[in-house]
């Protein structure tokens, strides 16, 4: 899809609402509750998607599909800058192996819950499962692409990372005083927390509410739980495109493999980061740039999201977010413990 007049209108309307969403982002009351921009931008989408938007679609559309579809991807590309692989060192191979068992066995247990006990479509499992698992509505908007998901399927786990997440940091801290009682430190509350909660921003604020210490440890585990989106993206591509191919009776031809090139762009973008060649000046204005780039992202996501359609998919999408979240706080406890005593071995 090549950039054309026709794209204006709508990139103005997904540009307007993604500069209207990080400002709102910025202010007291909404970073305290941990709501990114993109989270604004979704909701601020579906207000105008489900009452103006409907009257301006024809003139809107075409940017608004280009919004969902180019801008998403080097959103996604551009995120590496937020990483560096020496925030690898910093929590050391404990951090990384949590985050590993944490991710992997959260997503195994939204398809197996999700699917076999649940009976929900494909498309919502996956999504919900890697919002929890990986790094919420982020990782929501890059799995998008590689599954090619409804935007009302989109919008409902966006809305599970919302309700859980900022639960979690309320909760956090309360039982970081239950559990600093029996000797956890703030370091390690940190990697718990980085290791288990949803949002990046959640996971700051809950660091936050306990300690700097905790804060810097939960960020570096997190940002490292982001580095792995890549790699899921490109396990989960192989995954379906084998499977299509069982299903047609193993004829390849009739499916091209599809790789998500921006999941390798994501990675590459980190590796550069990792390099420092650029001024701190720069990477800051190239992270606002992606913030801004993935909110509009979001925000044409949300004005193509019908109500109705989020009615329609009922509770179950709610009940498996709430077992991945008990067996994010239950299981999680049980991985960074365990993990934890093997590494002080």
């Amino acid at each position: 899809m090549k950039f054309n007049r026709q794209h204006i209108p709508g990139l103005t309307l997904a540009f307007t609402l993604a500069l209207g969403a990080l400002y709102a982002a910025g202010l007291p009351w909404f970073s305290q509750l941990g709501l990114s921009a993109l989270t604004l931008a979704i909701v601020g989408g579906m207000v105008l998607g489900n009452t103006v938007y409907p009257r301006i679609a024809v003139h809107s559309h075409a940017g608004i599909a280009f919004a969902k579809g180019h801008i998403l991807r080097l959103g996604i590309i551009m995120f590496g800058f937020k990483l560096t692989f020496q925030d690898i060192a910093a929590v050391g191979v404990g951090g990384i192996l949590i985050d590993a068992c944490v991710l992997t066995s959260t997503f195994f247990l939204a398809f197996w819950l999700g699917r076999r006990k649940l009976g929900l479509d494909e498309q919502s499992v996956i999504l919900i499962g890697a919002g929890s698992s990986i790094c919420g509505a982020a990782a929501i908007l890059a799995t998008e692409p590689v599954i090619k998901a409804q935007a009302e399927k989109v919008a409902v786990a966006v809305a599970t990372v919302v309700v859980f997440g900022t639960l979690a940091m309320f909760l956090y801290p309360l039982l970081f005083s239950m559990t600093h009682a029996l000797g956890v430190s703030e370091f390690a509350f940190g990697i718990f927390t980085g290791s288990t909660v949803h949002e990046v921003a959640q996971a700051v604020a809950a660091g936050r509410a306990v300690s700097e210490q905790a804060a810097t440890s939960a960020v570096i585990t997190k940002m490292i739980r982001v580095m792995m989106l890549a790699p899921f993206l490109l396990i989960l591509s192989a995954c379906l495109n084998r499977r299509h191919a069982s299903e047609s009776g193993g004829d390849s031809d009739k499916r091209p493999i599809t790789i998500p090139w921006f999941a390798l762009g994501f990675l590459a973008m980190a590796g550069f980061n990792s390099l420092s060649w650029l001024p701190q000046a720069w990477v800051a204005q190239l992270i606002a740039l992606d913030n801004l780039l993935l909110a509009m992202a979001m925000g044409a996501l949300g004005l193509t999201t019908h109500v109705s359609a989020i009615r329609k998919a009922g509770s179950k999408p709610m009940v498996l977010a709430t077992a991945l979240f008990a067996w994010l706080l239950i299981g999680g406890t049980l991985i960074n413990s365990g993990i934890g005593y093997l590494i002080r071995s």
